[in-house]
């Protein structure tokens, strides 16, 4: 049931729901407060910097994938917050930036590492080493960092253990929207290969794609693994999720611009796949609607649409009990997350405004765009 009224909000927009993001957060801070290890925001799924003080109330701190996002933490985030950041390559400009503000700097490769290593032993950050375990959990595709040919982490064969002065701690990502087992299966591979120099380390980032927050996700396990692993080591663990801090947390609230023929017949609305939630092309999927159901579930059937020139600007195919007219108001659900980072302005589209409904419901608009963010991005 949603705790605002959509029907009073400019469209489009983006809505996040104050009650159940903090609702994950408390989950989150349970698993971490149980198991002892310390929780991340990555902020590549979500970077809604409004709402990083009350995040910073529950979490330790953030993951960055880069400069830009390692900014943002450090402008927004509680003071206390600790500024974790891993790149695929740093340039000798933004590393010169990231080692300002950053609490500990991840290194994908030991060519990167030895390149700037007397630039960061200067620093006196702590410094982390990528690993790639080569195990593949998630069946494959674009989001699997284990796939063959990945660049993301260094594989056991390409491992300089002689080159592990002044590294701290290693860092591994290989999931992606998934339990518990899958990490205790991942966990015991990296043990295998990279355990011996567990030794000479002080912390490990276990990285995300954990659905801590999920319904159904087995919190107890994942507590279980983490106390077992650190008992055994003695390492200082982190996770760093990004989906399950505001997983289902986030609505898109769309109109219905058009309805012209088909079979069925195709609803334009001014919420596009490709601009406002590309994952659903890209993964691809099919997000829910508050009231609507599959095809033929009700009595209506529509192809939902885009507003733009691409062909396949589609959404899917969704049925409602009454037939969607010019005006009608439209709520997709779980839109929180890779949506606003990664939204774009294709076709000048305009990019939906940012809103954060408190605990009464009161929708109060963070942000809202218009031709100058169109413009500016172009020169």
């Amino acid at each position: 049931m949603l705790n605002f009224n959509p029907n009073t909000i400019k469209t489009p927009c983006y809505v996040v729901d104050e009650q159940l993001l903090t609702k994950n957060l408390e989950i989150l801070k349970h698993v971490a407060d149980e198991s002892g290890c310390k929780i991340l925001l990555a902020q590549k799924a979500f970077s809604m910097f409004s709402t990083y003080l009350l995040i910073g109330r529950f979490l330790h701190g953030t993951a960055s994938s880069g400069l830009h996002e390692a900014l943002l933490s450090h402008n927004y985030m509680p003071e206390h917050s600790e500024n974790h950041v891993f790149s695929a390559a740093y340039t000798d400009d933004e590393l010169d930036e990231v080692l300002k503000i950053c609490d500990y700097v991840v290194f994908n490769s030991f060519s990167q590492w030895k390149r700037f290593k007397e630039k960061a032993m200067h620093a006196g950050k702590r410094y982390g080493i990528r690993i790639n375990p080569e195990h593949s959990t998630q069946g494959g595709g674009i989001y699997d960092p284990c796939s063959p040919g990945s660049r993301l982490g260094v594989k056991e064969c390409h491992f300089e253990a002689d080159e592990l002065e002044c590294i701290s701690g290693f860092h591994f990502h290989t999931l992606c929207e998934q339990g518990s087992d899958a990490l205790i299966e991942t966990l015991a591979v990296v043990e295998q290969k990279f355990g011996k120099y567990f030794s000479k380390i002080e912390w490990i980032n276990m990285g995300g794609g954990h659905h801590i927050t999920k319904e159904g996700y087995d919190a107890d396990a994942l507590i279980a693994c983490i106390k077992n692993f650190k008992a055994k080591y003695g390492l200082d663990v982190y996770l760093e999720p990004g989906e399950a801090v505001a997983l289902n947390a986030g609505f898109l609230v769309a109109t219905v611009l058009d309805v012209v023929g088909g079979k069925p017949e195709i609803a334009v609305l001014d919420a596009s796949a490709a601009c406002h939630m590309p994952d659903v092309l890209e993964m691809p999927y099919r997000p829910n609607i508050v009231g609507a159901g599959k095809p033929g579930e009700h009595q209506h059937t529509y192809t939902l649409a885009g507003a733009t020139c691409l062909a396949g600007d589609v959404i899917g195919e969704y049925s409602f009990a009454k037939p969607l007219t010019v005006g009608s108001v439209l709520v997709f659900e779980d839109m929180a997350i890779y949506s606003m980072v990664k939204n774009n302005t294709f076709n000048g589209m305009q990019l939906p405004s940012i809103a954060l409904a408190d605990k009464n419901g009161k929708v109060s608009i963070m942000r809202e765009f218009g031709y100058e963010d169109f413009a500016g991005r172009l020169s």
